[in-house]
Order: C-alpha cells, then sequence, then structure tokens
C-alpha cells in the first residue's frame, strides 16, 4: 500500500491561523488532506516545541549535522542566543514570582 505524504511545514503557518480562528483540528486536516492524526500530532509537536522556548529549553536540530554545511556555525549561534534569551526571561519570570510571594507572605504577617 501506497504511504500519503502530506507536507505540513509548508501549511504551518496557515494551520496555525485557522487553529486561532476556531477550526477543528479534523476540518483543518481536510482542508490540506491530511488524516486527523497527522493534524493532531502537528499541533502537538508545535505546542511542545512552544512550550520548550517559553521554559528557556533550547530546541536543537535532530540528527547528525552534514559536513558540507556552511551555515551550521550561524545556525548554532543564533540557536544559543536564542537559548540565552529564552533563560533570562525565564529567570526574570521565577523572580517576579518569588517577589509575589514574598509581598504575600509580609502582607499577611502584617509586616511591611
Amino acid at each position: 500500500m501506497k504511504r500519503k505524504y502530506g507536507y505540513i511545514k509548508e501549511h504551518e503557518k496557515e494551520m496555525l491561523e485557522m487553529k486561532a480562528k476556531g477550526i477543528s483540528i479534523r476540518k483543518i486536516g481536510e482542508c490540506f488532506g491530511l488524516t486527523y492524526e497527522q493534524t493532531h500530532d502537528f499541533f502537538k509537536r508545535h505546542n511542545r516545541k512552544q512550550r520548550r522556548i517559553e521554559n528557556g529549553e533550547g530546541i536543537k536540530k535532530k540528527g547528525r549535522p552534514s559536513k558540507d554545511d556552511k551555515y551550521s556555525s550561524d545556525t548554532n549561534n543564533v540557536n544559543e542566543l536564542k537559548y540565552i534569551i529564552a533563560r533570562k526571561d525565564s529567570k526574570i519570570k521565577a523572580l517576579e514570582m518569588e517577589v509575589e510571594l514574598m509581598r504575600d507572605f509580609l502582607s499577611l504577617t502584617e509586616r511591611k
């Protein structure tokens, strides 16, 4: 049986826009000729990547880099900078939460 391949990356923007409008995953898949499982897995992978970015984890390419990849050092530098920025953002959020907890504690114990 011949496999059907759907190139989801080509339609990524449109799929995310449709999802933002509130269209169901099943209908999105039908529009692009994909199965429910394919579209559901795409949204799971996309959400996982977004969570990793928000948590400051670096997103790395899978597989072995090619020997002839002259742009790999540039992309690695960009990925490292994105990682550093994401880590700083997550650290700032953690510190803001800690300050809020301390303020709540002090207000509950009637201290300034």
